[in-house]
C-alpha cells in the first residue's frame, strides 16, 4: 500500500492541532477513523509519527520532519493550481516577493516598472518582511523572490547583490550639528541612539556598531525598531539620533536631516535571493530583468 494525499491531509491536521478530537472535527470524520488512518500511515512508513498519552499528543522527530515536507507539498500544490488557472486564462503567473523597507525606496519600484512593461501578464504579490522571515518563507516555497541584507543564506538559496548603499546619520532638524561642522560619528558619542533591531537585520546592526567602534565608542542604545518610519519619528521627537542606509531618506516628509557618511569604509548591500529549483515560470522571467 502507498501513501495517498488523504493520508497527508489527515497527518497535517493532527500535526497542527496536536489533538485527535479537534483534528477529526476539522476533517469531518470520526476520531476512531482518523486514528486508524494515522496508524495505517505509520505502518506504511514504518516510523512512529506521534507520541500519544492520555493527556496530550506530540510529534516525534520523524513527525516534525514529515510536517515540514508536507507543508512544502501542499504549498507547492496550491502554487501549481494557481499557475494552471493563470496559464489557462492567458496570464503568465504570480510572483510572490518579500522585501525590506529600504528596498521599496531603491531597486523594487524600478523592477516592478520593468516587469509591468516587459511581462504585463505577471502579477506581483508584495510583502514587507524581515530578513529571517524572508529566508524562512523562501525555504518553504511561500515566497519566490526576496530582497535582503544578509552576509550569507542557506545553501538551497541563491543570492545576487543588486544595490550598494552608504550610511547616513539621522538628526532632529534643529540639532546644532550641521553638514559643515560634521567630521565623524564620534561627535555624537554622548547622544542616545535609535537603531534597527538586531533581529530585523543583524548585518545592519553589526555594521552600525562597527562605525561607532571605529571612532572609539560604543553607542548608548535607548530604542530599537524594525520600521524606518518609527525610527525617524523618534528622532524627530528628539529622543535620539540614528544611523541608517542613505536610501531610506527618500519617501518621508519629517523634521529630520541626513548627513551622509560617504568617507567611511562601511557600506550596506542589498541582495536579491531565491530558492534553487523553484519552477515558477514567472520567477525566471523576472530574474532576467534583475
Amino acid at each position: 500500500m502507498n501513501i495517498e494525499l488523504r493520508h497527508l491531509e489527515y497527518f497535517r491536521a493532527v500535526a497542527e492541532e496536536l489533538n485527535f478530537g479537534r483534528a477529526a472535527e476539522r476533517l469531518f470524520i470520526s476520531q476512531p477513523g482518523l486514528s486508524r488512518q494515522i496508524k495505517q500511515m505509520e505502518e506504511i512508513l514504518e516510523v512512529q509519527l506521534f507520541e500519544r498519552t492520555k493527556r496530550r499528543v506530540e510529534l516525534t522527530a520523524a513527525g516534525h520532519y514529515l510536517k515540514s515536507e508536507v507543508d512544502y507539498i501542499f504549498n507547492h500544490l496550491e502554487l501549481t493550481k494557481t499557475q494552471l488557472k493563470e496559464i489557462a486564462s492567458g496570464k503568465i503567473g504570480e510572483l510572490r516577493v518579500g522585501f525590506l523597507g529600504s528596498a521599496a525606496h531603491t531597486v523594487l519600484p524600478e523592477l516592478l516598472v520593468k516587469v509591468s512593461q516587459n511581462f504585463p501578464g505577471i502579477q506581483t504579490n508584495l510583502e514587507e518582511l524581515s530578513n529571517a522571515m524572508q529566508v524562512e518563507m523562501l525555504e518553504k516555497d511561500k515566497l519566490d523572490l526576496g530582497f535582503v541584507r544578509l552576509a550569507r543564506v542557506p545553501e538551497q538559496l541563491q543570492m545576487k547583490v543588486v544595490y550598494q548603499d552608504t550610511f547616513s546619520v539621522v538628526l532632529p532638524l534643529e540639532h546644532p550639528l550641521r553638514n559643515g561642522k560634521f567630521k565623524h560619528v564620534g561627535q555624537l558619542k554622548e547622544e542616545n541612539f535609535i537603531l534597527f533591531s538586531h533581529d530585523y537585520s543583524s548585518i545592519y546592526f553589526d555594521k552600525i556598531m562597527s562605525i561607532c567602534e571605529d571612532q572609539g565608542f560604543s553607542p548608548k542604545i535607548t530604542h530599537k525598531s524594525v520600521h524606518a518610519l518609527t525610527i525617524f519619528k523618534l528622532v524627530e521627537a528628539g529622543l535620539g539620533v540614528a544611523i541608517v542606509p542613505t536610501s531610506l531618506k527618500e519617501g518621508y516628509e519629517l523634521k529630520v536631516k541626513f548627513i551622509e557618511l560617504n568617507k567611511i569604509r562601511q557600506r550596506t548591500e542589498l541582495f536579491v535571493v531565491w530558492k534553487r529549483g523553484n519552477r515558477n515560470a514567472a520567477l525566471f522571467k523576472v530574474l532576467e530583468l534583475i
